[in-house]
Parts: structure tokens; sequence; C-alpha cells
């Protein structure tokens, strides 16, 4: 019985305590991750390009 009342205090949580997004919400947040998804890949791009050249430098004036 324990079980059951779980599943049915989980199902009214679901339903009628849970506030959902409207869509004009979700796609506001959907572009802000998109956004932000880009800028952290551009900041590990140009990372990854400044350690390469600097890597690259070294190796150079080493061998």
């Amino acid at each position: 019985m324990k079980i059951i009342d779980t599943i049915k205090e989980s199902y009214n949580e679901l339903v009628y305590k849970v506030s959902w997004p409207t869509k004009s919400e979700l796609s506001n947040s959907a572009v802000v991750v998109m956004f932000a998804s880009l800028l952290i890949a551009l900041v590990i791009m140009v990372m990854d390009l400044g350690f390469e050249n600097i890597m690259r430098f070294i190796y150079e004036k080493l061998f």
C-alpha cells in the first residue's frame, strides 16, 4: 500500500502542484541556453588555439 500511496502523491503533485512554463518562456529559455553554449564553445576554442600556439612556440624553440 505504501508504494501505491507514493505513486498517487507523485501523480497529484505532478498534475496539480507543478507550474509548467508557457511556450514563450520555454522558447526564451532555449535561446538563452543556445547563446550560453555558443559563448562557452567560443571561449574554449580561443583557449585551445592559444595553448596550441604556446606549445608550438615552445617546441620550435626546444627542438
